[in-house]
């Protein structure tokens, strides 16, 4: 490519797309097989040829539709916020409850595709791909309908979506480790158990909390912690709308 058609920035929504693709091999195609391959294997498995023996083509084949492996993640990362659901814009007074439904819609596409948070700071321009900005439209109108002005509705939403993304990456990770580990999640936390209590032997205020919790459904506790975050970030961003 001529220096002067280079992209300011090397990124898959920063260049013209291929105006014909191969049939047999478009990228829509190349970007679904990657998804399976990263739900089944993890990030470490990815490679343009690793993608290639799975869709029985060359690596340089893919080249033709996406220039390297950054560009592939910019593509699944993209693909995979399209899965997000948001509610259309109605009635103002339900608006929290329709942020809500959007994070916890979020949180589930983390936890369906865990591999996702290792490459999330990899796609620096994924405000740019066509899911991320259509569903950045959607919570934008739910936020402006809400009366969220325009520039607070957009400090709204990156709030919201950090605390998302930020909460998911542990949880995610300690699932990642529990599924490796070939235990429930119960015997898991029942093995710990020793190792836990000789830890915080010293800690009385973390026993206590330790103890609140002792024998509680651990999947409805991590589920207790998000709508409890969820619901702060609510409450406060409910006070910028009181007269």
């Amino acid at each position: 490519m001529p220096a002067d058609q280079q992209p300011p920035v090397p990124s898959v929504w920063a260049r013209p797309r291929a105006k014909r693709e191969q049939p047999a091999l478009s990228r829509d195609r190349i970007v679904s097989e990657a998804i399976r391959l990263l739900d089944a294997e993890g990030i470490d498995a990815l490679s343009m040829r690793s993608l290639g023996t799975r869709l029985g083509a060359g690596a340089t084949s893919l080249y033709r539709h996406v220039a390297n492996k950054d560009e592939l993640i910019e593509l699944v990362v993209d693909q995979i916020y399209g899965e997000m659901r948001v509610p259309d814009a109605g009635d103002p007074a339900r608006w929290r409850a329709a942020v809500t439904e959007a994070a916890r819609s979020l949180r589930s596409i983390v936890l369906r595709h865990p591999w996702a948070v290792s490459v999330f700071g990899q796609v620096g321009l994924a405000h740019l791909g066509p899911n991320l900005t259509r569903q950045s439209e959607r919570l934008l109108a739910l936020l402006r309908t809400a009366g969220f002005a325009a520039d607070e509705a957009d400090q709204a939403m990156n709030l919201l979506i950090a605390y998302v993304i930020g909460m998911t990456t542990s949880e995610a990770a300690y699932l990642a480790m529990l599924a490796r580990s070939g235990q429930s999640e119960q015997d898991l936390l029942e093995h710990l158990r020793p190792a836990a209590e000789h830890a915080l032997r010293d800690h009385p205020l973390l026993r206590e909390s330790q103890s609140a919790v002792q024998g509680k459904d651990p999947g409805q506790l991590r589920e207790e912690s998000f709508t409890y975050g969820i619901e702060r970030i609510l409450d406060g961003l409910e006070t910028r709308l009181r007269p």
